[in-house]
């Protein structure tokens, strides 16, 4: 950070500084989030999507005891010689459940598990498919997360804010396989395209695409619908990875949170332009040495601030952009 602005900061900072000793993964704390109504949780029921490819829905919430941390999506398509799983969710028990809901569907066992990021909703379930003899795969740099006091952390957390779903027999499943770099995966005659888009909303991001039917899985490079959460992210390469995506022209794109589009243009663009439009705004007010609090009140928010999640994300987003910006302006 630049000597000659530290100033600006400090009507922001000890603030931040409160919020993210209680973050994990650059999420907002529960108390951030509107209160919900009391219901029953929300259950692991597969939806179609194409002829062979299904996903689960999670609530747009964050985890809590009450939805059983399930707040991400998984994915899994069915071939001749098996079925292919993203993602796990975030719990054993969760997985349990998809695993029967599977079942449900077909006879086929489960041969893999492609992993589109190593956050805790996404991965928690992963020892469960490893006891039904699935590979797992993920993208090479998820292993700095894996041995990391993050994930330590945020596991020894979950077992006490999660409880019972997340527990003393939950761990951190490290992959079969590494990836590093782009890859396809033939199972049964179908092709998928494991394509790495990250430093994005993790280092390890990758996408999964299935070129036959169409079907994007795109991880949390897309939150469909609501505001993503940015963290330490390296948006400029976000952007760019989700331009990419673009290219694919899927006709079906599974988000990491939010229902399914067949509107993958539309909301592929509206990540981007989000991530587009909070560089742009941070960074011209660093440039003019404003200092935080003041150009967040100052900049107009009225296109996204309709979007689940944006007063629980957007104020931090903002932050971790501003900080990024000041450190990039010369």
């Amino acid at each position: 950070m630049a000597l000659r602005s530290w100033w600006k900061f400090l009507p922001a900072l000890l603030g931040a500084l409160v919020m993210l000793a209680s973050h994990a993964e650059g999420e907002p704390m529960q108390d951030d989030m509107p209160a919900a109504p009391s219901a029953a949780p929300r259950q692991v029921v597969p939806q179609q999507v194409s002829a062979s490819a299904w996903f689960v829905q999670g609530d747009t919430a964050l985890g809590s005891k009450a939805n059983r941390n399930f707040i991400s999506n998984a994915g899994f398509v069915v071939t001749p010689a098996g079925v292919v799983v993203i993602d796990a969710l975030g719990s054993p028990q969760l997985a349990r459940e998809l695993i029967a809901a599977i079942h449900g569907i077909t006879p086929q066992p489960i041969t893999h598990v492609i992993v589109t990021h190593y956050h805790a909703d996404h991965i928690y379930g992963l020892q469960e498919f490893r006891k039904v003899g699935a590979q797992i795969i993920a993208n090479r740099h998820a292993a700095d997360y894996l041995h990391s006091e993050t994930a330590t952390n945020r596991l020894a957390a979950s077992r006490v804010d999660l409880a019972p779903w997340v527990d003393v027999d939950t761990h951190i499943v490290p992959p079969d396989r590494w990836l590093d770099g782009s890859e396809d995966l033939e199972v049964g005659g179908v092709r998928f395209m494991i394509r790495p888009v990250g430093p994005a909303h993790t280092p390890e991001d990758q996408v999964i695409f299935v070129p036959s039917e169409g079907v994007l899985f795109a991880g949390d490079v897309v939150f469909r619908g609501r505001v993503p959460y940015v963290g330490q992210a390296d948006s400029q390469h976000w952007i760019a990875a989700l331009d990419e995506l673009l290219k694919l022209h899927p006709r079906v794109l599974v988000p990491g949170h939010g229902p399914k589009s067949t509107t993958a243009r539309e909301d592929l663009e509206l990540t981007r332009d989000y991530l587009t439009y909070l560089r742009q705004a941070m960074r011209q007010a660093a440039l003019d040495m404003t200092p935080f609090e003041e150009a967040y009140a100052a900049t107009d928010w009225s296109r996204f601030e309709h979007l689940p999640l944006f007063k629980a994300a957007n104020r931090m987003n903002a932050y971790n952009t501003y900080i990024l910006m000041e450190s990039q302006v010369k």
